[in-house]
């Protein structure tokens, strides 16, 4: 079994951070609530004393939901970037052991703002970028977006970490005002995720940048489960519209010698699906060990932490296959991707 373990999507809230939001948005109290609650979101040290418990085990770390652009303006999140990303910084320069690198949040509702933020936070030693499913409501590939993707990609040459986003507030019927049951959530992430996929793969993003490393959050969300349909239906893309002509878009894929399907796969992925061992055995066997990493979205457990961790390395410990792909998912891809020491050229 592979010794080292990065895990590369985790999230913390940090108490400068938290209280800031409290001043811009004291309307969110959904914040307060979760900040008390999960111990481990800002606890830094309860989290290093819980992680002790495996050798070998690091943590990536990113700032959790909500987006910065949700609690403030285009005039305040720039301030509210820099302040997470400095306690993102701070947290892996104390405990580099633990904590071995950390994506930065952008004030992705400022666009200019994003861009100056991602230069000084990588230089200030970020790994990458994390952006959301939406940027207040609006999709990823909206042409004004792409400066992002661009500044990332080709320039820096690191990984954009994309987390779901979406609240009560989107409705699950057309009557209702709200979700219930928190539906939003636990389904509706995962359908975000997708989306912001596709929305990705028929705009072209992929034929633009096809370097892109994007790491989708749980696993690629339905895509994997839904091979059936994803492959064979988007084979017919246009069939079912009446209205817009989508020709073009898969004649473009068949003269590169692509299926839709093919793109789908060019994302990478971790492996935060709660412990599931058939939801990880879906996705290896769609997207291939090259592109999946091993995550596990701690501290969002019912245990506040441990659960997750401990469940998904029993998952992947337990799963069949070969020992160099188990630890290309645990360690192998993350010091490659984002260039931790120990790789060539680190």
């Amino acid at each position: 079994m592979s010794s080292r373990k990065i895990d590369i999507y985790n999230h913390v809230l940090p108490r400068e951070l938290t209280d800031r939001m409290r001043e811009l948005a004291p309307e969110k109290g959904d914040i307060v609530k979760r900040v008390t609650s999960i111990a481990m979101l800002h606890d830094m040290e309860a989290r290093v004393k819980m992680m002790e418990q495996w050798p070998g085990y690091q943590q990536v770390l990113t700032l959790a939901n909500p987006p910065l652009e949700a609690i403030a303006g285009p005039a305040d999140s720039p301030a509210l970037a820099r302040t997470g990303n400095a306690a993102l910084k701070t947290i892996c320069a104390t405990k580099p052991d633990k904590f071995p690198a950390w994506a930065a949040s952008l004030p992705l509702n400022n666009i200019d703002a994003s861009l100056e933020e991602m230069d000084r936070a990588i230089a200030e030693g970020a790994s990458g970028i994390q952006i959301f499913t939406n940027i207040a409501g609006e999709p990823l590939d909206e042409p004004k977006f792409f400066p992002l993707f661009e500044r990332a990609v080709k320039h820096h040459k690191v990984p954009i970490w994309m987390h779901p986003a979406r609240e009560a507030r989107t409705a699950d019927y057309p009557g209702e005002k709200k979700s219930k049951y928190e539906i939003w959530q636990v389904l509706g992430w995962p359908y975000e995720t997708s989306v912001a996929m596709a929305r990705m793969v028929f705009s072209g993003m992929l034929d633009r940048l096809p370097e892109m490393v994007l790491i989708t959050h749980h696993l690629g969300a339905m895509i994997p489960y839904f091979e059936g349909r994803v492959g064979p239906l988007w084979d017919q893309l246009g069939s079912r519209t009446s209205d817009e002509d989508y020709s073009g878009i898969l004649a473009g894929m068949k003269a590169k010698g692509r299926r839709p399907l093919d793109y789908f796969r060019m994302f990478h992925n971790d492996t935060a699906v709660g412990g599931s061992k058939s939801a990880i055995r879906c996705g290896l066997e769609f997207f291939g060990a090259d592109r999946v990493l091993f995550a596990s979205d701690c501290p969002f457990d019912p245990e506040g932490g441990p659960m997750f961790i401990r469940e998904t390395i029993a998952a992947l410990d337990t799963l069949e296959m070969s020992e160099a792909d188990r630890t290309k998912i645990y360690s192998g891809n993350a010091i490659r991707l984002l260039r931790l020491p120990g790789h060539e050229g680190a």
